[in-house]
């Protein structure tokens, strides 16, 4: 207990030498507050201490924009140092300690949060701010921030919210860790007679925060005193119904729902306070937010993600210019999803056929899709609900796909190959409503902490519906759908339609949010260029690709393999796919057809037939070398093989066949072909540093980050809003993050991706074409290979890794001759067993940890 008299002390600044904070912006300043009762009648005056990036301004001065930055506890202005700084100067950025907090003046009582927010009022008074303001708040600040924007619509522009909470949905226990604090005990001891509450928050920054920066957020906090008002602002947080404050706390959380102003949510998903459920309650009563989730970030997102201050100016830049107009197309006959679904309706033909020997028609698929679809509606899903599907490849998973989008929902699809983790973080990112899973989903949502109802794809074990919290069935909703038939939803054509995820090759795999305009186009796309009709019948050795089997009109199957592992299919089990259908077309990855090469010898005879009747094989995910497609033509020698380029956010974008490949011959890179009809394809020259420009051009010869514009390229990045920020100069364009240029005939060549790209003294280096010359010259002695560099930006080595046993250090004789090949200076060649490759496809290099791995060598690791 800490006596009245003893804590009260007044306002100062901030001691000198603090990491990152400039004396300059310290101000301190009078303002008359309420008596720190309610946030009542205003009573004495108190001094708060206030970072200011126009302290030294004169006051007439009106800024563009003034940015008002609230904190929670146990921090302090601090917590904004790089947005005081970075912000522009033309920005006044406003960051004040609340009273009894930081360096403003402490109290000898507490302040609740009405008391907080009236403080925040009258400060904003005394400073004479005018609009437009932009909040920016975090941890409890939000709730003080909120209620202040309730309170100034005149001055109100925008609100940017870090991970933060203005209710506790459907729970009133609140985050454990407050909670915890909330225990009077525990609070007496943890918050106010020992550090603990203080140096716990900032130990939650990881990687951790420099020791001296750790020490600037508890300066303020040195002794019980000091902290008195940590303890208070914990037992302030209202969970319960009867706590005082909180009915300040219900009206500013449902105050919140209208305003009507733009909103930012800034959020670290590794948060133990502030969790997902958390985030959802904020969209929910902020619909019209943007969301952007730095994914490797916690509860401290401002020292987790400096780059928060690059969003959040791009963000309120966006507000004074206004939003930039897309431009959108889409082909006037593109037909839905469901259109030759529809179509083939009265058709027993077999639709889709599982190897060994179990198939749906088109009739009985259309009817369990229409059923189920009635079952998902009359169950509570909702027009624009997001469904995980976590089912493996089978009819089960192509009915599920169907009768959600027919219920009107939005499929969400994170596949094995991601990982278990992987999967949890994208699923999670995704905000999904319901889970239709088999019965190893249903046992991994729980611990991979997935919301959402839970609908198993077959009657479930008891165990398993307990277990799995299991709500429906797929075979009990298609009875009450038979029972209660309604009107299957026609989406519109800017509904949300799917959202898929990136393999996560560089980094943590991104949501790809596509409507439904954009997969009419991409079907359509897809139907012309290949000339799929009716007739045709696909197998899909990439699982994903099987399920747009019935919107395409084709038979589909997907072959006997693991789908984490594509390299693992042999030539028998393609061949018995290609058999169970009669197949005339087969999708597969680099790396499978690589291994079907190489068991093409256990192929017999039926499945050898089978194979020779393809008429088209597709491969994509990654390069795939001429004389692998060369080298399959012995068991499949009708087929023309195609190796479509693009992503995730675009596919397909351009395509070649192997004539093609073999008619333009050796290039600096790998020659992906034409851009396909309706796609545009420009290049964004790199400068000196290796940095893109921002000049969109289709000169040859230039070499640059590749962009795309076409009617069937993503939506959005989905929760990453600042992500698609980075293709913000050239609306419209996907930034593809490869690199490339055009050549005189008009064909792209990949040149390796953005990120991989070398930064040496001589200027940018791109992997690719390295790598196809070294492979040529020494492919007898080790293949592949992998070009990386090693060293600081801009004086980075390049360093050449053979794939292939023996000794870690190449002989002289080899590595001469990798220089020779090369074209470039080389710093060192290195030999390794295997090259690190992405999980989905097996097939593309991890440079980033390739690169990790060579400069640890190097330095005698």
């Amino acid at each position: 207990m800490v006596i009245g008299h003893l804590r009260a002390r007044s306002a100062s600044r901030p001691p000198a030498g603090l990491p990152g904070l400039d004396p300059a912006w310290s101000r301190l300043v009078r303002a008359r507050v309420g008596d720190g009762s309610d946030g009542g009648a205003k009573g004495a005056e108190r001094t708060f201490h206030v970072l200011d990036s126009w302290a030294d301004r004169p006051v007439p001065d009106v800024p563009e924009v003034t940015l008002l930055c609230v904190h929670g506890n146990p921090t302090w202005s601090y917590l904004w140092r790089r947005l005081v700084e970075q912000a522009p100067s033309t920005w006044r950025v406003v960051a004040p300690d609340q009273l009894g907090m930081g360096w403003s003046e402490r109290l000898d009582g507490p302040r609740v949060l009405a008391d907080r927010v009236a403080d925040l009022g009258a400060l904003t008074e005394a400073l004479r701010l005018r609009g437009p303001v932009v909040t920016v708040a975090h941890d409890w600040g939000g709730i003080v921030s909120l209620g202040w924007a309730r309170e100034h619509p005149e001055l109100l522009a925008g609100v940017v919210l870090t991970n933060t909470a203005v209710h506790q949905p459907g729970t009133s226990a609140g985050p454990p860790l407050i909670r915890l604090a909330h225990v009077p005990a525990v609070n007496a001891v943890a918050c106010v007679a020992t550090p603990l509450f203080v140096r716990a928050t900032t130990s939650l920054v990881r990687p951790w925060a420099p020791k001296d920066v750790r020490d600037a957020f508890a300066a303020p906090y040195r002794s019980p005193a000091q902290r008195a008002a940590v303890g208070e602002f914990v037992a302030d947080v209202p969970f319960a119904a009867d706590h005082p404050s909180r009915p300040t706390l219900d009206v500013i959380a449902e105050g919140t729902r209208d305003l009507d102003v733009p909103a930012l949510l800034l959020w670290g998903p590794k948060d133990p306070v502030f969790r997902e459920e958390h985030l959802r309650d904020l969209l929910d009563r902020l619909p019209q937010a943007q969301l952007h989730r730095f994914e490797t970030a916690g509860h401290l997102l401002a020292e987790d993600a400096p780059q928060y201050v690059d969003a959040t100016v791009s963000w309120v830049s966006g507000l004074l210019d206004g939003a930039p107009e897309i431009p959108a197309a889409l082909p006037s006959d593109a037909p839905s999803v469901f259109d030759r679904l529809e179509a083939r309706r009265e058709d027993d033909e077999p639709a889709v056929t599982e190897v060994g020997g179990r198939s749906i028609t088109w009739r009985e698929l259309h009817t369990r899709v229409t059923r189920i679809a009635a079952g998902l509606r009359g169950h509570g899903l909702r027009t624009g609900d997001r469904v995980a599907l976590l089912v493996p490849p089978s009819i089960e998973l192509t009915v599920a796909l169907y009768a959600v989008w027919r219920a009107g929902g939005v499929v969400v699809v994170a596949d094995k190959g991601l990982g278990l983790r992987g999967m949890a973080r994208a699923l999670r990112s995704a905000r999904i409503d319901h889970l239709i899973a088999d019965t190893p989903g249903l046992l991994a949502a729980a611990p991979m902490g997935l919301p959402g109802t839970r609908i198993s794809v077959r009657e479930p074990s008891g165990v398993v519906r307990r277990a799995g919290s299991v709500s429906w069935t797929l075979p009990g909703l298609e009875h009450y759908g038979d029972l209660h038939p309604v009107d299957p939803i026609e989406p519109e054509l800017d509904a949300e339609a799917a959202v898929l995820f990136t393999s996560g090759a560089t980094g943590p795999a991104k949501g790809v949010l596509y409507r439904h305009r954009q997969l009419r186009a991409q079907l359509a796309l897809i139907r012309s260029t290949y000339g799929l009709t009716a007739d045709d019948r696909m197998v899909a050795a990439f699982a994903p690709f099987a399920l747009y089997g019935p919107a395409l009109g084709v038979r589909s199957a997907v072959p006997a393999t693991d789908v984490t592992k594509p390299g693992s299919l042999t030539a028998r089990a393609l061949g018995d796919a290609a058999r169970a259908i009669d197949a005339t077309v087969v999708f597969a990855s680099p790396a499978a057809l690589r291994n079907v090469l190489a068991t093409a010898e256990l192929a017999n005879r039926r499945q050898r037939h089978a194979l020779a009747r393809v008429r088209l094989l597709m491969s994509a995910g990654a390069p795939v070398p001429a004389d692998v497609l060369h080298a399959l033509a012995d068991l499949l020698p009708h087929a023309d093989p195609h190796t479509p380029y693009g992503m995730t956010e675009a596919l397909p974008v351009a395509d070649i066949s192997l004539a093609g490949i073999d008619a333009a011959g050796r290039g600096d890179g790998v020659c992906v072909g034409h851009p396909l009809a309706g796609v545009q394809v420009r290049i964004t020259p790199l400068d000196a540093d290796g940095v893109s420009t921002t000049e969109l051009t289709d000169r040859p010869g230039i070499t640059g980050e590749i962009w795309v514009r076409a009617a069937h390229v993503k939506d959005s990045y989905d929760a990453l809003w600042f992500t698609d920020q980075l293709a913000a100069a050239h609306p419209g364009w996907h930034r593809t993050g490869d690199v490339g240029m055009l050549d005189e005939q008009g064909r792209l060549w990949v040149q390796g991706r953005f990120v991989h790209v070398i930064t040496g003294p001589d200027g940018p280096v791109t992997p690719v074409g390295i790598e196809q010359r070294v492979e040529l010259e020494v492919g007898d002695e080790g293949t592949p290979a992998a070009v990386v560099g090693v060293g600081p930006a801009g004086t980075q080595q390049v360093v050449v890794v053979l794939s292939g046993p023996g000794e870690l250090r190449v002989g002289t004789g080899l590595a001469n001759r990798v220089r020779a090949a090369a074209g470039v200076p080389v710093a060192a060649v290195l030999r390794r067993e295997s090259l690190p490759v992405d999980i989905r496809h097996n097939s593309k290099i991890d440079r980033s940890a390739l690169a990790r791995w060579a400069a640890d060598e190097l330095a005698g690791g």
